[in-house]
């Protein structure tokens, strides 16, 4: 049995989670954790001096929780709610291989999940696009004003700086305005390949 993690990062309301959904349905045996599930309660997450609960940082995040989670699909994913599926075109000697998608938007700046990746994907926009996007979207607790400049977008650029000045992290950057289809497409052919090599 062999194990594929794909990490699927980036700004908010890139389209990480729709991308997984798809990419789900397309391949074999294939799971999702998505970061999103690990958020501390509102009660736990720290407020700075404008008042803005400091959501998109790791410390908002129970990241061991998540580390767990991960390491325990791999120890045993077929004991997962994986629905095998078999997609018609994917030979029979991928059938004991297991893929993971990991999405959620601080995935490559935590030391303890960067030894766990076969495939990392980041998905970027630009700002305008960004807060667009975020401004049709309701969040719990909701955005306050001024907090996708004040908070959300400087994290986002700050982590991405990060990744980029660490020469050894592998990243394969997608654009988060190209169509569905396109996005989809690129990764699907991509992992494909991932597997191609697992089997050779």
């Amino acid at each position: 049995m062999k194990v594929l993690v794909i990490g699927l990062g980036g700004v908010t309301n890139g389209g990480k989670t729709t991308l997984a959904e798809k990419l789900k349905n397309m391949l074999p045996n294939c799971d999702i954790i998505s970061q999103d599930d690990f958020f501390k309660p509102e009660s736990e997450v720290e407020t700075d001096e404008r008042g803005f609960k400091l959501y998109d940082v790791l410390d908002a995040l129970y990241m061991d929780e998540m580390v767990t989670s991960i390491h325990n699909w791999i120890k045993s994913p077929a004991s997962s709610s994986v629905v095998t599926e078999e997609p018609q075109n994917i030979c029979d000697n991928v059938k004991n291989v297991y893929i993971l998608i990991v999405e959620g938007f601080l995935l490559y700046n935590y030391e303890p999940l960067n030894e766990l990746w076969n495939r990392r994907y980041f998905l970027t926009l630009p700002y305008e696009e960004c807060k667009r996007r975020r401004s049709t979207r309701v969040y719990q607790p909701a955005d306050t004003p001024g907090y996708f400049d004040g908070h959300v977008w400087p994290m986002y650029l700050k982590y991405k700086n990060e990744l980029e000045e660490n020469a050894s992290m592998q990243v394969d950057y997608l654009d988060g305005t190209k169509s569905q289809e396109e996005l989809l497409s690129y990764v699907y052919s991509d992992i494909i390949q991932e597997l191609n090599k697992l089997r050779e």
